[in-house]
Order: structure tokens, then C-alpha cells, then sequence
């Protein structure tokens, strides 16, 4: 079992989903941030937080060969 990431760190993928899922949640005008409607930048939000979750999880259980 040594040197085997635990699986666990997959299911950090599942927050994305999670978060956009259901939009109702977030289908709104306000707050807005620049100008750009809440519904957008939350989403877009999403795109970057998802890419920085990917390479986490991949740094994660990364096995060094």
C-alpha cells in the first residue's frame, strides 16, 4: 500500500459538478463583477477552479518512476 496515492483525491473532480449541476442555483443577474452578470463569471469561476483542482489531484497521485 505504500506509495499508492489514496483514492480519495478523485473525488475532489466531483466539486465542478457539483457546483454547476443545478442552476437555478446561479442563474441570477446580481452580484455582478465587472460588470459580467453573476451566471457567467460563476461558471467561468468554475472553468479555472476546475483546471486548479485537476492538477492538484494529478500532483497528487502522481507516481514517480
Amino acid at each position: 500500500m505504500e506509495g499508492r496515492p489514496s483514492r480519495w483525491w478523485y473525488a475532489l473532480l466531483a466539486l465542478p459538478v457539483l457546483g454547476l449541476i443545478y442552476p437555478p442555483l446561479y442563474a441570477r443577474q446580481d452580484p455582478e463583477l465587472a460588470g459580467i452578470p453573476f451566471f457567467y463569471w460563476y461558471q467561468f469561476a468554475w472553468v479555472i477552479g476546475a483546471a486548479l483542482l485537476t492538477l492538484l489531484v494529478y500532483r497528487a497521485t502522481k507516481r514517480d518512476p
